[in-house]
């Protein structure tokens, strides 16, 4: 299985994964769409961090247009932020180089591309000004699916912290066009690398404490928390005293990666890595990426589950959802007995979606139940099995009877379970007396599975 593997013990931000991207080895040419749409261009250059060579991407301007927007944005209530040498007691918890990684007084780049920066340019938008920007760039469905669920868990854990709806959601600098440059950035890289699966190690969140506009808080600051709350990754403290972790950084990796304890073995093909701002100490400031093919696992993908509780559905219209939500993206639909309001029986439809087609999937369980609403879990990815059919022959009596055998196996094609179809064991038991069971025994024993 193509794998893509980060080594987050230095954390993450939304520059240093799209360094490590290009690092290992995905295609810049690709980010022009994002140049064509925003008035910022990406510089990226090599350098030295403490022996390792590594990538920096820069977000810069290529208009003044942004220069007033970003000063303004340096007066508003929480959009102040420590880089450059502002006052970290200013500076607001912002979900991309928020605090910038200021790991030192050094700052290891030698380019001077201060003045020309585009952190915070642009308009402060909203979370739907944010997903109309993303919509209008003509990006392929599966990239802007995944940019739009960055921005979403970046929105949500806004969200949360300030005590908003999503909908109402300011996203101050993560709304501005830097921001959504990193956020697309990575999403049209990671497409061009194409993982089958991504991992990330436990990821360092520094330690110590960073100003934001209303007061001092501990690292990890409170977005990071909520959006570490429904990752499936884990967070670690250290390994200095520093903001290593930032919003955007842990969205990106939310979104995209499966949390593990240690690399699992890989044949490599490419490493890389991606620069953070300033230099440590003692420590490379690298995220480090890699790319080869793991063994033995399940891929995996990203989903939507979607609900709604129903205690007036007749047994025809639950029985109908099965053919009416698949017809429209639908990739399985549960319907499970429950207890509703005053203790009356009811119903509870689940829907796993993939993340492109929850909408349309929500508004036709909407038309055929009558729901007054669907909500959405927080699953965000399940791991499935590779599938095939294979036909076996099954010799009864003289005859000879065909049932398929759905064939379940992990990403190196090796087989762990056979299952025969039922209604191809069906048709067989009726025409040669036998039980179901047997019939599927004695095929499910007969397949190859190799």
């Amino acid at each position: 299985m193509r794998t893509l593997a980060f080594d987050a013990r230095m954390g993450a931000s939304g520059d240093m994964i799209l360094g490590a991207l290009v690092d290992v080895g995905a295609d810049p040419g690709i980010l022009t769409v994002v140049e064509d749409a925003l008035p910022v261009r990406y510089a990226i250059e090599t350098t030295q961090k403490r022996g390792i060579a590594a990538t920096t991407v820069d977000v810069l301007l290529t208009d003044g247009d942004g220069a007033d927007e970003a000063d303004d944005a340096d007066d508003a209530d929480d959009a102040d932020h420590a880089e450059d040498g502002r006052d970290e007691e200013d500076a607001y918890d912002r979900p991309d180089h928020t605090h910038s990684h200021d790991h030192d007084d050094s700052h290891d780049h030698d380019h001077d591309y201060d003045h020309d920066r585009a952190e915070g340019s642009g308009p402060l938008r909203s979370y739907p000004e944010v997903v109309e920007t993303v919509s209008g760039m003509g990006l392929d469905s599966a990239v802007e699916a995944s940019a739009l669920d960055m921005f979403e868990i970046l929105g949500e854990a806004e969200a949360a912290v300030h005590g908003t709806d999503l909908d109402e959601t300011h996203f101050h600098e993560v709304g501005a066009d830097d921001a959504i440059a990193d956020v697309v950035g990575v999403a049209l890289l990671v497409a061009d690398l194409a993982p089958e699966e991504v991992l990330t190690t436990p990821l360092a969140t520094g330690g110590g404490e960073v100003g934001m506009s209303h007061g001092r808080y501990p690292v990890p600051t409170p977005a990071v928390v909520e959006i570490a709350a429904g990752a499936d990754w884990s967070l670690r403290g250290g390994p200095v005293e520093r903001e290593l972790l930032t919003p955007t950084g842990a969205a990106i990796l939310a979104h995209y990666a499966e949390g593990i304890e240690a690399l699992p073995p890989i044949s490599l093909s490419a490493s890389g890595y991606g620069a953070g701002g300033y230099d440590l100490s003692e420590r490379p400031n690298v995220l480090r990426a890699l790319l080869g093919d793991a063994r033995g696992s399940l891929r995996r993908e990203g989903i939507r589950v979607l609900e709604t509780t129903l205690d007036d559905a007749t047994p025809e219209i639950l029985g109908g959802l099965q053919d009416s939500l698949r017809a429209v993206g639908a990739r399985n639909v549960t319907v499970l007995s429950a207890t509703t309001k005053k203790s009356r029986p009811g119903h509870v439809v689940q829907v796993i979606v993939k993340p492109e087609d929850r909408d349309r999937v929500a508004r036709r369980l909407a038309e055929e139940t009558g729901t007054l609403g669907v909500r959405e879990g927080s699953a965000r990815h399940r791991w499935v099995a590779d599938r095939e059919i294979r036909s076996v022959v099954l010799g009864i009596e003289g005859s000879e009877y065909a049932v398929d055998v759905k064939i379940a196996s992990d990403s190196e094609g090796e087989a762990y379970d056979a299952s025969a179809e039922y209604d191809d064991a069906a048709s067989v038991a009726r025409e040669t007396g036998l039980p179901v069971r047997t019939v599927m025994r004695r095929a499910e024993s007969n397949v190859e599975t190799r």
